[in-house]
């Protein structure tokens, strides 16, 4: 790989050099949105091997494997670790031109140091080099963090968890990397799911300690568990919708009614009534969000679980999901001016999947920017589909067009897998090359430092600002 994943990888010119190596490479990381477990994280987990921490739970390699039609018990199914190693080894040199090829060669030469191609000749002395590897104490889970340079994970919990492992990793005074819990409540909003949301508020009601029966007492028992996540260093929420949701034409009473009436086993108005129940609801908790001083979170516009037979085989979140064309202009403004207009909107970060809706992300965040607070309303990252080069590319151009990029608090994991910390230099690479390929055609004046600065900013010291509340 000497020509391909080297030290100058994507860097195509000596300036974007300069301001990779010199203002971004060496910065910490605040990854304040992920998937790992905390548990994992806590216990100091080592993995045996790279399937278990390279391909469980990685829906981009799923999606990769099935368009090669490869049998489902080698993605997720009972094959052994190794076979699904070498079924992955023969999707990758498939993969060229798609992330999946970048990202797998990065992840060998950091934290691996192989500097070898993966494909079917390569596998079997891959696997065995890395599962010796793994074996090591340089490549538990807390060490990995710490060789990646991790200074804070946001790890992304719901509200019924007890965070035990948050609690023990605070009392770790050895382990330097702050974790801390992201308040997702995305279960409390579904309120035609029937049963399976009668018994998701049975649990909210146990681990808050308050009976819900209404509405009201649905937000007390939510505060509580806002009010518990707080003590335990919570700097943010979370939300996966399609979209914001509407008032609607209902009336509280009437809203509380159904949700009453859900409660107690009648779902007929339960789906009518969903979007007026999220908006009260979660404009609720952004008031909240807001007095706790926490950054708030929307990740809109995905179309997810579109295979129903897959679902009802493999469940949830195992790949099947895609981009959403939803409109999303309308309810964004109505549902912020909501909060803003009595001065409830809190830090606010919304994340778009679909590149057809840049402009209008891009241009909404400057309508309800605030006073003293440096980009309060951020355009977050290129997500989930967009975190390649070229989704990644688009978002930093709307954002400089219609905003400004110097606020942006730059890149995230978003991931499960703790060998994803190379989608940080990916990103700051992207964006060295960027402002380099701006001063060389004379877009940007040539100066290195004055450059490297806002580089270096986007890369780290935005969102260390951004997520200390002291700052606020």
């Amino acid at each position: 790989m000497a020509n391909f994943i080297n030290d100058n990888f994507i860097l195509q010119s000596d300036i974007a050099q300069q301001l990779y190596h010199n203002y971004a490479k060496d910065l910490p990381i605040i990854d304040y949105h992920n998937h790992l477990p905390p548990d994992q994280i806590c216990n100091n987990h080592q993995f045996e091997n790279l399937t278990q921490i390279w391909l469980y739970g990685d829906h981009y390699k799923w999606r990769a494997m099935r368009t090669l039609g490869i049998e489902e018990k080698y993605i997720t199914g009972q094959a052994s670790d190794f076979e699904k190693f070498q079924k992955w080894s023969e999707v990758v040199p498939q993969t060229l031109r798609n992330p999946l090829y970048h990202w797998t060669h990065m992840e060998l030469k950091n934290p691996f140091g192989i500097h070898e191609l993966l494909n079917p000749s390569s596998a079997k002395d891959i696997y065995a080099q890395t599962k010796e590897q793994l074996k090591d104490a340089n490549f538990s889970t807390q060490n990995l963090l710490t060789r990646f340079n991790v200074e804070m994970v946001g790890t992304t919990d719901d509200p019924i968890d007890h965070l035990t492992f948050h609690k023990r990793l605070n009392e770790n005074h050895d382990f330097k990397t702050k974790v801390v819990p992201t308040f997702r409540p995305d279960q409390v909003f579904q309120l035609s799911k029937g049963d399976k949301f009668r018994s998701y508020l049975q649990k909210l009601s146990d681990s808050s300690g308050i009976q819900i029966d209404h509405i009201d007492s649905l937000l007390q028992a939510l505060d509580q568990r806002i009010n518990y996540f707080d003590a335990l260093g919570c700097v943010a929420s979370d939300h996966g919708l399609k979209y914001l949701p509407k008032r609607g034409r209902f009336k509280l009473a009437e809203v509380n009614a159904v949700f009453v009436d859900v409660l107690q086993g009648d779902d007929t108005r339960a789906l009518e009534f969903e979007d007026s129940f999220t908006f009260y609801v979660l404009s609720e908790l952004c008031k909240k969000y807001h007095d706790k001083q926490w950054a708030q979170q929307f990740h809109l516009g995905p179309l997810r679980d579109t295979n129903k037979g897959r679902l009802a085989i493999l469940g949830a979140d195992t790949g099947y999901d895609s981009i959403g064309d939803y409109k999303q202009a309308e309810r964004m403004a109505d549902f912020f001016n909501d909060l803003d207009t009595t001065d409830q909107l809190t830090k606010t970060i919304i994340y778009n999947v679909n590149p057809a809706d840049n402009a209008v992300f891009g241009t909404m965040i400057g309508n309800f920017q605030g006073e003293g607070m440096r980009g309060k309303i951020q355009f977050g990252s290129g997500w989930w589909y967009q975190d390649q080069l070229d989704g990644m590319t688009q978002q930093i151009n709307a954002l400089s067009n219609y905003g400004l990029i110097s606020c942006f608090i730059g890149m995230l994991t978003d991931s499960r897998s703790f060998l994803s910390y190379s989608r940080h230099e990916y990103f700051r690479r992207l964006l060295a090359n960027i402002f380099a390929e701006d001063i060389i055609k004379g877009y940007l004046p040539h100066d290195i430092d004055m450059i490297g600065k806002i580089i270096a900013d986007i890369s780290y010291h935005n969102a260390a600002g951004y997520f200390n509340k002291q700052n606020t």
